[in-house]
């Protein structure tokens, strides 16, 4: 639903925070969730500490609708489903997210959702979607190796981001 990008970048970057450069946090120099190597693809250049560090929302609005929220389909997902799906996309990559709408639905698990994909999900509940696929979202950060580190916090947004997936489900049944 289109209509949820407004709402769900709002809630994203209360999910991101603000600028870290955590030792143990592969992804580096990182500012409201969007890294430094990401940034400068995005940008086509190389990008300063001081730049990473004054980023502002208006900044990484437009890449984060880009990268991940069109590439992931979330204005063809069921309400809710798009911002579960908007999250992890952002946190763990769009690759990874789509994977797992793909296997909660019986498609391919290509790693790019597309009309197929799509079709699939048009059949499911979207509360099953959501429900299964902050399992697998969970599942998957407790396999990781920096999960005493960062579980808890993943742990936590996973739970918010799927409690708010299920009431934005909810209130578009109404």
């Amino acid at each position: 639903m289109d209509y949820n990008y407004d709402d769900c970048i709002v809630m994203l970057l209360k999910h991101e925070g603000g600028y870290v450069n955590h030792p143990k946090d592969p992804g580096g120099e990182t500012n409201l969730g969007v890294t430094k190597r990401v940034y400068e693809e995005y940008l086509g250049r190389e990008v300063t500490s001081d730049e990473m560090k004054n980023l502002q929302p208006s900044d990484v609005k437009p890449l984060y609708k880009k990268l991940y929220w069109d590439r992931c389909k979330c204005d063809d997902l069921p309400s809710g489903l798009d911002w579960a799906v908007f999250d992890w996309a952002v946190n763990s990559g769009t690759g990874r997210a789509a994977k797992a709408v793909q296997k909660i639905c019986g498609a391919a698990q290509d790693g790019a959702i597309g009309p197929k994909t799509l079709a699939l999900v048009d059949g499911q509940s979207p509360h099953y979607m959501i429900e299964q696929f902050g399992k697998i979202r969970q599942e998957f950060y407790e396999s990781l190796k920096t999960f005493d580190t960062f579980g808890k916090g993943w742990t936590r947004r996973n739970k918010e981001t799927t409690e708010k997936a299920m009431q934005m489900m909810e209130e578009d049944d109404d």
